[in-house]
Order: structure tokens, then sequence, then C-alpha cells
């Protein structure tokens, strides 16, 4: 088996990590009902997506 023969340092662990940080979600708004939603997904409150009706939502 293949076994390191040097102990890496703190450092170059942290660099090698500096990229694993999370990040927050990328946010649009709707253009029919102005609803913050995320990206690539169907709005929930009025069912477009990409300027057309993919799921139909019963009315309020």
């Amino acid at each position: 088996m293949a076994v390191p023969k040097r102990r890496h340092s703190n450092s170059r662990s942290g660099k090698r990590r500096a990229h694993h940080a999370k990040k927050p979600r990328q946010l649009q708004v709707c253009p029919k009902c102005s609803t913050v939603t995320p990206t690539h997904t169907v709005c929930p409150k009025c069912g477009y997506y990409m300027g057309r009706v993919v799921v139909q939502m019963g009315e309020e």
C-alpha cells in the first residue's frame, strides 16, 4: 500500500481546503410574481419556469 513518507503541514492542508467553504444559494426574482426563488427551479408561487407555465397552481 502507498503510505506518505512525511506528514503534510497545517498550512498545506489549509491551502487544499481553501475552496471547501459553503457558499450561499444563488437567488433570482421571478419575472411573473416577483418572488425570490433559487436558480433553475420552478417558481413555487406561480409555477413558471423559463417563461412558460410548467406546473398548474391552484387559484388563490
